[in-house]
């Protein structure tokens, strides 16, 4: 037999109307889920304050510039290597330019592969913020850390520089304390 503890709810005590009339955010501050939406329904549209609705284009041109240094890489990739070359070269080592052009055509394309990963991740996890789920923007907090850690610490260009501009103005706006009843805490009990 099931035992009976002071979390269960006596069947008398709970009706489906004690949420009923309640707006999805204020089913949400008491820890419950959005109503769901049926089929035909039209979802309803997320009205964000403005700091989140801009934080969210700015993950988005974060992650455009983020792509778009990548794809520069990919073009520039022969004068890298020939840097590359030139310097191993000067210090009187012996180089196997074949072996170079393998490893950095492995290379950028990797970093261009996971550039594109990154800022999908990113504008995904930015976009259900948007919507005011909090986990969500805990997630697109560690992706941003992550990516401007990455970017100033290994990549260091003009792209990484303004990218992870965006994404230090994107979690500073995520935080803002006018914006905090927006991402409510869920309740320990449901």
């Amino acid at each position: 037999m099931a035992e009976k503890d002071e979390n269960t709810p006596k069947p008398a005590s709970v009706t489906s109307d004690d949420l009923s009339g309640l707006t999805d955010d204020e089913r949400r501050k008491r820890g419950r889920a959005p109503d769901p939406v049926l089929p035909g329904q039209s979802a309803p549209k997320a009205k964000p304050p403005t700091p989140v609705h801009v934080a969210f284009v700015l993950a988005i041109v974060a992650a455009v510039i983020v792509v778009a240094g990548q794809v520069v890489t990919v073009l520039l990739k022969q004068q890298l290597v020939d840097r590359a070359v030139e310097q191993v070269r000067q210090a009187g080592q012996k180089v196997d330019v074949a072996q170079v052009q393998s490893n950095a055509n492995t290379l950028v394309w990797a970093m261009l592969i996971g550039a594109l990963c990154f800022g999908g991740l990113l504008v995904l996890f930015a976009w259900k913020a948007r919507e005011g789920t909090r986990s969500a923007r805990s997630i697109a907090t560690l992706l941003a850390v992550l990516g401007i850690v990455f970017e100033l610490g290994v990549i260091r260009s003009i792209f990484a520089l303004a990218s992870s501009l965006a994404l230090v103005v994107m979690l500073i706006l995520l935080y803002l304390p006018k914006v905090a009843d927006y991402f409510p805490k869920v309740g320990k009990k449901l």
